[in-house]
């Protein structure tokens, strides 16, 4: 990538090739896909460990990586701390009831979050209330997406 390319532009990487970026706060990183690379639950805990000290990415898209319960309880972690995320894609993993739960408690304390997409990941009713109940003291999600 250039010194020149413009801030707010999705840059496609690697989970490889992201981590020292986000871990160095690069200020030019703040829209990142991280789309198929099926980093996993392993990945995902990697991922929200960079997340929790980074001060730059607003966007970051993790849908079909094959993340699942585990890696969920470790963004809800990341997010309850990160002051700069405001757009989280986690659609097409399999986060099921038991992740989402971990991550509505997440939108308890964060206060940047703004559209987290979840569709497709087997969430049901139990999701849908955990989220019902976190909301009623978040005045900042003005975009949930629970579908299927």
């Amino acid at each position: 990538m250039s010194d020149s390319q413009e801030l707010n532009e999705w840059v496609k990487l690697s989970l490889e090739d992201a981590l020292p970026r986000l871990r160095s706060n690069d200020d030019i990183l703040t829209h990142l896909n991280l789309e198929d690379n099926n980093i996993g639950d392993e990945g995902a805990r990697v991922l929200a460990d960079a997340l929790k000290e980074n001060t730059t990415l607003t966007d970051l898209n993790l849908q079909y990586n094959g993340i699942g319960a585990e890696g969920s309880r470790a963004f809800a972690e990341a997010l309850k701390g990160n002051t700069t995320l405001t757009n989280l894609n986690l659609r097409y993993n399999n986060i099921g009831n038991e992740g989402v739960g971990a991550l509505a408690d997440a939108l308890k304390e964060n206060i940047t979050l703004t559209d987290l997409n979840l569709s497709n990941n087997n969430i049901g009713v139990g999701g849908a209330r955990a989220f019902a109940d976190a909301l009623k003291g978040n005045n900042n999600l003005t975009n949930l997406n629970l579908r299927y």
